[in-house]
């Protein structure tokens, strides 16, 4: 019976929270609708005209990061999953961590990486590429500027990594 109970528990838990806000709807849910079903944001930044901007990233074995814009008003303007080709493409040579943040959200700080004799510093994220096969997209920096120096994507196959993760979207 115990162990019973603590299933249902779980599962009771569980619901509290949902993996990509699904409910919310734009114009209607405010900040304490979003904070209630997705949890506390990884990360929140406060914009010039008032409105915030909540981080949920989902992995490491998740492949997305959810990004809510709260308007100035409290209420949800937009939620989507940034972790794709029309995000990706947006990072651009020059750019600091802080604005590679701003659209991509946090990378899974197991696969930051350091390369001394580059001075190189690599953030990954993980994702779902057009062809649902499991991918991770690399932000590479010059570590010494903290600019980006370039990026690239690849599916965890090419990368030999499958027997890390299910190699499946």
């Amino acid at each position: 019976m115990k162990i019973l109970t603590g299933i249902l528990l779980l599962l009771l838990l569980g619901g509290c929270a949902t993996y990509s806000g699904r409910g919310l709807q734009p114009g209607l849910s405010g900040l304490d609708d979003v904070i209630r079903t997705m949890g506390q944001p990884a990360m929140r930044w406060r914009n010039s005209d008032g409105s915030s901007q909540l981080a949920y990233p989902r992995g490491p074995a998740g492949a997305q990061t959810f990004m809510a814009i709260i308007g100035s008003n409290g209420k949800l303007i937009s939620l989507e999953n940034v972790l794709d080709t029309k995000h990706f493409v947006q990072i651009q040579p020059g750019m600091t961590k802080d604005q590679v943040l701003r659209i991509l959200g946090p990378s899974e700080p197991a696969w930051t990486a350091y390369f001394a004799r580059r001075d190189e510093l690599v953030w990954e994220w993980r994702h779902c590429n057009v062809w649902q096969q499991p991918a991770r997209f690399d932000v590479l920096f010059d570590a010494g500027k903290g600019a980006v120096r370039s990026t690239m994507d690849m599916t965890e196959s090419q990368r030999g990594m499958c027997g890390e993760y299910e190699c499946m979207c």
